[in-house]
């Protein structure tokens, strides 16, 4: 189930899958609106389209730490002491294994920021990607800077957020040299 979705979703990019689900869902089905911001239901399909792929590289990257660290010695020591599978899972295979997901995390922020270029346009959604694809065709050169300086500080606000979340994480991550 999980090795699925995360196939199919890193399969399909961003400028394809939003106009599938517009066909599917708005066209097709009827159940969702094409384009727009006039409520809540506006926000589904953007939303799926960004979150798929970020979705399946969590998923799998979730799946493989997990996998790793379940085989370790600490998880067998936890068992043979009689610690009931779902602490065994929660408390230590999930702690242990996130590292690698708070990195992939970090790094899917700026696949978020770069998708939100492609999606917003898809689906006329007015953001920060929209309006830096209007002042490239406009060559509003000073909005495009801005534009890319707001991209570029958020993005390295989440770096930021992701090194102290290692700290929180993993007590003994240093940053001395």
């Amino acid at each position: 189930g999980a090795l699925v979705f995360s196939l199919l979703g890193l399969a399909m990019p961003n400028f394809w899958l939003g106009p599938l689900l517009m066909i599917v869902f708005s066209i097709g089905l009827g159940w969702l609106p094409v384009a727009g911001r006039g409520g809540p239901q506006h926000l589904i399909l953007p939303s799926f389209t960004l979150g798929m792929v970020m979705a399946s590289v969590l998923t799998r990257m979730i799946r493989s730490s997990l996998l790793e660290a379940i085989n370790e010695d600490y998880i067998r020591t936890a068992r043979a002491k009689g610690v009931s599978e779902w602490k065994i899972w929660l408390k230590h295979a999930l702690r242990n294994s996130l590292l690698p997901v708070i990195t992939i995390l970090g790094l899917q922020f700026g696949a978020l920021l770069a998708g939100s270029i492609i999606t917003e346009t898809i689906f006329a959604w007015p953001g920060i990607g929209r309006l830096t694809i209007q002042a490239i065709q406009t060559r509003d050169y000073p909005l495009v800077q801005g534009c890319i300086l707001v991209i570029s500080t958020s993005y390295l606000v989440v770096n930021l957020f992701t090194d102290v979340l290692y700290r929180l994480v993993d007590p003994r991550v240093s940053y001395g040299g």
